[in-house]
């Protein structure tokens, strides 16, 4: 769920979400963060402004949130 800046030598492309990773626990967790962005009202107002603009960005952090919630409760 990190971002990953793209680049060659010269050049910065920006930064995109990762391809590598779990492929079915980042499904879990976007999912996850996509039905708590429909159902949850302190989610939805946190993420207000992101989710106008970016709806896609706002669901990966989202979904990183949660997944650092989640490592935070195996932690502990």
């Amino acid at each position: 769920m990190a971002p990953v800046t793209r680049r060659s030598d010269t050049s910065i492309r920006g930064e995109f979400p990762a391809r590598s990773g779990n492929k079915h626990l980042k499904r879990a967790l976007f999912l996850s963060a996509f039905a708590a962005l429909r159902s949850d009202p302190v989610t939805r107002s946190q993420n207000g402004p992101r989710a106008r603009n970016k709806h896609n960005a706002a669901l990966i952090c989202l979904s990183r949130r949660r997944c650092d919630v989640l490592f935070a409760m195996l932690r502990n």
